[in-house]
């Protein structure tokens, strides 16, 4: 007779089965932005994990340097140059993904740009609709392609990269804090609108993270000090930080998780 505090068998399996369900083997993951930063550790951690991935980025001596590396691992990775500012460009990253991986199964949009830095009166009409192509438009046109491909497969997860600006607006950063709050609600209605086709959606934002992406914020002595003193965890974060967290929103490990909004910020915004 079991006893009355005995575990529903549902909850028994532990350990090996449950360290399982972080890993990726024979999903198809696209990772945009992902030759350098965070992009980078994301694609690596998730091949490593058993991934085919599809690594995008807008230089291809980038994307094939890394394919090059990971395929050196004995990683089953494909890339292709893209500016997820073109709508054209996101399109075609799906359809070259369905050709070679026969699917998608997880899409990491973490491709971003941010060409100035300043108050919003001084920021221009193009820099406005370059910051929200990329930035916004880039992710919506990638996911929509994909969700039909994802619908056959039975499901799948998006994991959108934001940022602690996209929560609170960053000074001098007022355009790409926009995008980026802007992308949690994408990623909030797509949870919402896409959760009965078991696709999944979740939404990262990272703090202060050492990337040549950030390097004129981390590298300047004033504004990294004023960060660090003000969160909990005295370092600055890496890339690796992000990664991680991603693998668990990408997984089996994460399969009651969607519409949520996770920070990476050392607990500066706690």
């Amino acid at each position: 007779m079991n006893s009355p505090n005995a575990l529903p068998d549902p909850l028994t399996p532990v350990g090996a089965d449950a360290i399982s369900r972080f890993r990726l083997d024979g999903k198809v993951a696209i990772v945009t932005g992902g030759t350098r930063g965070i992009g980078l550790s994301i694609a690596t951690t998730f091949a490593r994990a058993g991934a085919r991935v599809m690594v995008s980025s807008r230089k291809a001596e980038h994307v094939e340097a890394v394919v090059r590396a990971l395929r050196a691992e004995g990683h089953d990775v494909l890339g292709l140059a893209s500016n997820m500012g073109k709508a054209a460009d996101a399109h075609e990253l799906a359809a070259r993904t369905v050709e070679h991986f026969d699917g998608i199964d997880i899409i990491v949009n973490n491709a971003a740009t941010n060409p100035i830095f300043g108050p919003l009166q001084t920021a221009t009409d193009e820099a406005f609709d370059k910051i929200f192509s990329v930035n916004v438009k880039g992710p919506f046109e990638l996911c929509k392609t994909a969700h039909s491909v994802m619908v056959e497969r039975g499901g799948g997860a998006i994991v959108n990269i934001s940022s602690i600006g996209g929560i609170t607006p960053e000074a001098g950063l007022g355009l790409y804090s926009m995008s980026k709050s802007a992308l949690v609600s994408l990623t909030k209605v797509m949870a919402q609108e896409w959760g009965a086709d078991g696709i999944r959606a979740n939404v990262i934002c990272p703090g202060l993270i050492k990337t040549k992406f950030s390097s004129a914020l981390w590298q300047d002595h004033a504004i990294a000090d004023k960060v660090l003193g003000h969160q909990p965890l005295r370092r600055i974060g890496v890339p690796d930080d992000v990664a991680g967290l991603a693998l668990f929103l990408a997984s089996d490990a994460s399969a009651y998780c969607t519409g949520s909004v996770y920070m990476v910020d050392g607990g500066y915004l706690s």
